[in-house]
């Protein structure tokens, strides 16, 4: 009867972990696709644009090079 119930206690505590760990990668996964779904339609700034490895292009005022290349920068 005890180990039974060890038994119990040890399935019920790896299927709480197993919804923890679903539920906070779903959260994780909401916050990427949040955080990338609004910066392409930003315009980057100098510095974002330096940071992403370009360089600003002051006579066009777009970044060249890097993550934002050819985005017009505020």
């Amino acid at each position: 009867m005890r180990i039974r119930r060890i038994l119990a206690a040890v399935i019920a505590t790896a299927a709480l972990a197993g919804l923890g760990l679903t539920g906070a990668a779903t959260a994780t996964a909401a916050t990427a696709t949040a955080a990338t779904a609004t910066s392409p339609a930003e315009s980057p700034t100098p510095g974002e644009c330096e940071k992403g490895g370009g360089m600003v292009d002051r006579a066009t005022n777009t970044c060249r090079g890097g993550t934002f290349d050819g985005q017009m920068v505020d």
